[in-house]
């Protein structure tokens, strides 16, 4: 099982960025996919998560309006658009794999290695 986070990188407050996630090894479609973000010093928290079929997604508060995600079963991935992007939301973002929909980083079973977001004032 893999999945591969990438997109991440330097970007101003207000910028954008697309984070992609790609996944093997697994049936991809099966599963719930969520993205999670760790910032230094803090816990793991939840991002947004998107049902098997792409039907229903889920956001924090925190990132509600701002972020959207979206997967492609074809493809094998699932993306995060980030948008006005604020200094806080700086953190490593994970991509990860359940088998039903949950907030709770314990419920997910597959995760990628992380990819680092730094949002500069």
């Amino acid at each position: 099982v893999q999945l591969q986070a990438s997109g991440g990188g330097l970007v101003q407050a207000g910028g954008s960025l697309r984070l992609s996630c790609a996944a093997s090894g697994f049936t991809f479609s099966g599963y719930v996919m969520g993205w999670f973000r760790q910032a230094p010093g803090k816990e793991r928290e939840f991002v947004a998560a998107i049902s098997w079929n792409g039907g229903s997604a889920f956001y924090a508060d925190s990132v509600k309006g701002r972020f959207t995600v979206s997967r492609d079963n074809a493809k094998n991935a699932v993306y995060l658009q980030m948008n006005s992007l604020k200094p806080e939301d700086t953190a490593v973002y994970y991509c990860a794999a359940a088998t039903r929909v949950v907030r709770d980083s314990g419920g997910y079973v597959y995760w990628g290695q992380g990819t680092l977001v730094t949002v500069s004032s």
